[in-house]
């Protein structure tokens, strides 16, 4: 399909209608994406007991949550080789091969059999199905960023690509939206039984029409004026961009951790740490996830105006603030209350963190290697400060006996990245005013 007219200049002509089909395909993609990646994070309490049982509660959840991060092991290669991809062939090319992988790796959890049925077989499923998800999960942040901001006007590239932070609360709403219901509806035993595989069937239909949806989308112009401009992204983005990757490495810290910590694991730390129902922390998910949605969006628009950088110092310096008092509160009177004030905050906050930040990294890399250098410094981060994240902060929490182990984690990102934040570049348009 032809992206766009190309006039006698050469400088292609992007319709207001191809915007908005480039932000539609994106969110919906995007959120059905992380909704499969994550929501073995939900599920992690009952996938402990059913695929890596051990006589003890703890060393099963430690496995499960283990076996979580083990997916992100894939992630910097699923970045590097489908970043270079997206910057060879096509954003749409690799967006669609994405969306694929994704749902064959969350339909294998949804009908693998449990160890009780057939022993060690059981978790090694689970492990080649998270290694699969985090191949394509690798590629996905990178091709969404670069497809989204080459379609965005100059002025508006915050507000686009802050819908692909506005899809990840989407995710996390459907997520924690599924994980209440499955869990008020079906009795404890029907739950262990099979209603926790209802989630992660929604694969097989996800992967054909998300498919459906990215093929049917045109290639950004951008991509199709800068393709063939260099023989080797991932050699261009190491010799020529490496303070460009270093920054953007340690803005990512945050997002992920505050991903990872604040929105994902918080299921699992309402359970096992807080003593509270497990449909509580489902509850006080959605509220994260729907703060994120409606927020990042108007974060966007509020830094195509007045910058990215501010937004982004602002938002990390209030998290480490934060970060401590908070899970005192929620330690101190743990209830559905305390939990929903918790996400309220931090719903908040990361939106403000997170709606400028995917603009800011357009601005750091060209369209020629933008999803190679995106894809290679978002990848590491996340494998390094978010994929074990679970597995860190609760075998802290057991070995020291000390509930604030999440705090202290959020903080040391927070301060990391908030130092990465003051190399921010605004764009030209905001450097003349």
């Amino acid at each position: 399909m032809q992206a766009s007219t190309l006039p006698a200049g050469g400088i292609p002509v992007v319709t207001h209608h191809q915007r908005r089909r480039a932000i539609i395909a994106t969110v919906i993609g995007n959120g059905l994406e992380w909704f499969d990646f994550t929501v073995y994070s939900f599920f992690a309490v009952i996938i402990a007991k059913l695929f890596f049982p051990t006589g003890n509660d703890l060393t099963s959840l430690l496995l499960a949550v283990a076996t979580f991060g083990v997916g992100f092991f894939m992630r910097p290669v699923g970045g590097i080789l489908l970043g270079i991809y997206a910057d060879r062939v096509g954003r749409k090319a690799a967006l669609s091969v994405t969306i694929l992988l994704m749902a064959v790796g969350t339909t294998m959890i949804g009908l693998a059999p449990t160890y009780e049925s057939v022993g060690l077989f059981a978790p090694l499923i689970i492990v080649v199905a998270r290694l699969l998800q985090g191949f394509s999960a690798g590629g996905e942040m990178g091709s969404a960023t670069a497809f989204l901001t080459e379609y965005a006007p100059e002025r508006e590239r915050a507000y686009y690509s802050s819908w692909i932070q506005a899809s990840i609360g989407v995710a996390v709403l459907l997520g924690a939206a599924v994980g209440t219901f499955v869990t008020t509806s079906l009795e404890p035993e029907a739950l262990a039984s099979w209603g926790w595989r209802l989630p992660f069937l929604l694969g097989i239909i996800i992967g054909p029409v998300g498919y459906y949806i990215r093929n049917h989308l045109e290639e950004t112009p951008t991509f199709l004026e800068e393709k063939d401009k260099t023989d080797s992204p991932l050699k261009e983005v190491i010799r020529n961009f490496p303070r460009e990757t270093s920054a953007s490495f340690s803005m990512v810290i945050l997002w992920t951790v505050c991903t990872y910590v604040l929105l994902f694991y918080m299921p699992t730390y309402s359970v096992k740490v807080l003593k509270l129902p497990q449909t509580t922390g489902f509850i006080a998910g959605m509220v994260g996830g729907l703060c994120i949605m409606v927020l990042a969006p108007i974060v966007g628009r509020l830094a195509d105006r007045i910058g990215r950088r501010p937004l982004l110092s602002g938002a990390a310096a209030l998290i480490l603030v934060l970060a401590y008092p908070m899970f005192a509160y929620i330690n101190s009177a743990p209830s559905l209350t305390t939990l929903l004030v918790f996400q309220l905050v931090f719903g908040t906050l990361i939106a403000a963190y997170t709606g400028p930040i995917l603009a800011a990294f357009s601005e750091l890399f060209p369209a020629k290697v933008l999803s190679t250098g995106l894809s290679v410094a978002y990848n590491l981060a996340v494998t390094i400060f978010g994929g074990f994240a679970s597995f860190f902060i609760t075998w802290l929490i057991a070995a020291t006996g000390n509930n604030m182990a999440p705090a202290f984690y959020v903080m040391i990102a927070a301060a990391i990245s908030f130092v990465g934040t003051r190399f921010v570049r605004e764009p030209q348009y905001l450097q003349q005013h």
